[in-house]
């Protein structure tokens, strides 16, 4: 098996190991099999179960009496009737690794007292991911239907497993007499995907919707229904793999019976080999696992088991599992599918994100259906286009994205990246030392204008007081917001906004009154307020200063975008460099954005620049706050900096010439007293601000 943790230093540190190991796999048992709600993946709670086994190893005169090594599945659900197994059901051992293999097959040879080269067939089928059942035929007739329990007791589904269609009421040609076939009870990942949207459409409000997390959980509560209707409106399917009790064996070996088990009418997996030697038994598995995404159904590894039942019976089981079989698990949290197409997803801020549509695969006890390719680069590395075979695993359990290609073909170059916002139809751009491509529509990006309203809207911006995000949010849901310019057409809407839930009269007319007020901003906020890329607070302000009016940026910038003297003139504006230049270049370039500008000016007339700058002890300096501030919010201190003619930086460098620093600074603190800049709390910005009068 893996490599053994490390192991308690002591005996008392190992019991209360084992202690809390009992508690904790219980009850992760008991969700899975019982409430079908597991919180762990396989993975984690494979660690859980090998953490258990290696301390008992080391420490087996301390194994407790309700060692999960000792005992299978959980106990039965109290709504379904309990029924003890004529024959156990068993669960299996699992391997994780081609050498965990190789040593089974060791065990089996050391155990019958075989030479080292003697042969040892073994049958190689996929394991599903399904609920465990046991079919009683008596008669050749139907009579009971368990699921496994605790393995030695089961739940009693008979009339649930009656309305599955691959379960016979009655056995084709000649069973034995008495004869228990067992199997896995399953749903298609196809009908799984449809039962899911089925139960969204009937739900009353899609919050309301009851909808399973995997095709697993689906089965296992499909078939565990208190009203054997339910079950029967669920596409439920079973695959046998072996048999219990039986007067009659019809074969002696483990291929010949599945055969027979076909013959009698019951499916059995056409996936199912007999292999002569460990290296074809890894050959089966590599096989199964690269054929993964295209079955029908969910697995998470292969069985194999000891052909012969001779040897089967020599072999015997231990506690909870037989030494005859082994399941050799699939990698933890990856898997195979087909990457279906690539769909790209412009984001609030007009970031394009490439998302992967695959064919649906369950990765970590999770359906997944996307993957994130991250940008255009990524693609690139992983030379991926629609149709091909690719790896999936989950970054850190949660975030899918594709792993590997596995139909890499360099010889057709890189899938081609759109140049034009798919949602608007601008221009795509990616800066210089960037690999993000964004939209350059932002305000007229049906995927930015949320962000961009709230954005315009909010106080470090045009502070519009009444206009919050969720205000915001609502309005443009229900079609009275589009673009910035129909926040000034609100009062047209008035009515329509008096008969919203929660305002009245007087809060709509204070909302249109704010509004009123904004007409005339001042052009610093205004010029912010358009969202414009790497323009914030401090760089609008840089413009509004240099060229006095919005129209003047506006103008600059336009001419910029092909006139070396018109780049030169606003990368001469100090604080403004190529990159800010690009960013107002492509703004002022795209004509949906000069639409919308224009728009908005019919609406609003800002200001020209008015210096308020008081002449202070830090006019003309650079000043950086760090750290947390107590008596003022860091806008209001970058305000009144600002007003006192300093200029307000985010970090830290040799042309800082004072830092305020507060409760909390770290590395900006730090770095300032390496390069000697000076240091202030915020008692003497207080009194800075004081001084200037």
């Amino acid at each position: 098996m893996s490599p053994a943790p490390d192991l308690p230093a002591s005996e008392a540190g190992a019991a209360a190991e084992l202690a809390r190991l009992a508690a904790e796999i219980a009850h992760h048992n008991m969700l899975y099999h019982s409430q079908d709600a597991p919180e762990l993946s396989d993975a984690a709670f494979d660690a859980l179960v090998h953490r258990n086994a290696a301390i008992e190893a080391a420490y087996p005169h301390l194994v407790r009496p309700d060692s999960p090594s000792l005992k299978i599945g959980a106990a039965p659900a109290a709504h379904l009737a309990k029924v003890a197994h004529a024959r156990a059901m068993m669960s299996l051992d699992n391997g994780f690794s081609d050498d965990d293999i190789a040593e089974f097959v060791a065990r089996v040879r050391r155990f019958l007292s075989l030479a080292d080269d003697a042969e040892v067939a073994l049958t190689a089928e996929p394991k599903i991911d399904g609920l465990s059942c046991s079919l009683r035929y008596e008669g050749g007739r139907l009579v009971q239907a368990l699921t496994r329990g605790d393995g030695t007791v089961g739940e009693d589904v008979t009339a649930n497993a009656r309305t599955i269609a691959d379960i016979p009421a009655m056995l084709q040609g000649n069973a034995p007499n008495a004869f228990e076939v067992r199997g896995e009870v399953y749903m298609a990942k196809a009908d799984f995907a449809l039962l899911n949207a089925r139960l969204l459409a009937e739900a009353e409000t899609p919050d309301k919707a009851r909808q399973f997390a995997n095709p697993r959980n689906a089965a296992a509560g499909s078939l565990r229904q208190k009203d054997a209707n339910v079950t029967a409106s669920r596409p439920l399917r079973f695959l046998a793999h072996g048999w219990g009790e039986v007067n009659a064996v019809p074969g002696d070996t483990q291929l010949s019976v599945m055969a027979a088990i076909a013959g009698f009418g019951l499916p059995v997996s056409d996936r199912l080999v007999r292999v002569e030697t460990v290296a074809a038994a890894l050959a089966q598995y590599r096989a199964i696992e690269a054929a993964r995404a295209a079955l029908p159904f969910d697995i998470d590894g292969v069985v194999y088991k000891v052909d012969r039942l001779d040897w089967q019976a020599r072999l015997g089981a231990v506690a909870k599992a037989p030494r005859w079989a082994i399941a050799h698990k699939f990698p933890a949290e990856r898997a195979q599918t087909i990457l279906e197409r690539i769909d790209i997803q412009v984001g609030r801020t007009g970031k394009l994100t490439p998302v992967a549509r695959l064919s649906p695969v369950t990765v970590g006890g999770v359906v997944v259906t996307n993957a994130t390719l991250h940008n255009g680069d990524e693609i690139a590395r992983l030379n991926v286009w629609p149709g091909d075979q690719v790896v999936v695993q989950r970054a850190g359990d949660v975030i899918p994205q594709i792993a590997e290609n596995l139909s890499r073909d360099e010889a057709r170059g890189a899938w081609p990246f759109p140049a034009h916002c798919p949602e608007c139809g601008s221009d795509a751009v990616r800066e210089e030392g960037e690999v993000d491509i964004r939209c350059t529509g932002g305000l007229i990006c049906p995927a930015q204008r949320v962000e961009r309203l709230r954005h315009f809207a909010s106080r470090a911006a045009m502070d519009i007081d009444g206009l919050g995000a969720t205000s915001v949010e609502a309005f443009f849901r229900d079609g009275l917001l589009h673009a910035p310019a129909d926040i000034f057409r609100l009062r047209e809407k008035r009515d329509a906004l008096v008969a919203r839930e929660r305002w009245a009269e007087t809060s709509v007319d204070n909302l249109l009154g704010a509004i009123e007020d904004k007409r005339t901003p001042d052009p610093a906020r205004f010029l912010f307020a358009l969202g414009i890329r790497h323009v914030g607070a401090v760089t609008a302000r840089d413009l509004a200063k240099a060229f006095k009016t919005v129209d003047a940026v506006a103008d600059v910038a336009t001419r910029a975008a092909g006139d070396a003297s018109a780049m030169a003139e606003l990368t001469a504006v100090d604080g403004i460099g190529p990159v800010v230049a690009r960013a107002l270049v492509d703004f002022f370039r795209e004509e949906h954005n000069r639409a919308a500008w224009a728009d908005l000016l019919s609406e609003v007339t800002p200001a020209p620049f008015a210096s308020t700058v008081r002449p202070s002890a830090i006019s003309g300096k650079a000043v950086v706050f760090t750290g947390t501030l107590e008596t003022l919010s860091r806008d209001e201190a970058k305000a009144q900096a600002e007003a006192l003619g300093a200029r307000v930086a985010g970090s830290v460098s040799a042309r800082t010439d004072l830092i305020v620093a507060g409760p909390g600074a770290g590395s900006k603190l730090k770095k300032a007293a390496e390069l000697g800049i000076a240091i202030i709390d915020e008692a003497g910005w207080r009194a800075i601000v004081s001084a200037a009068g």
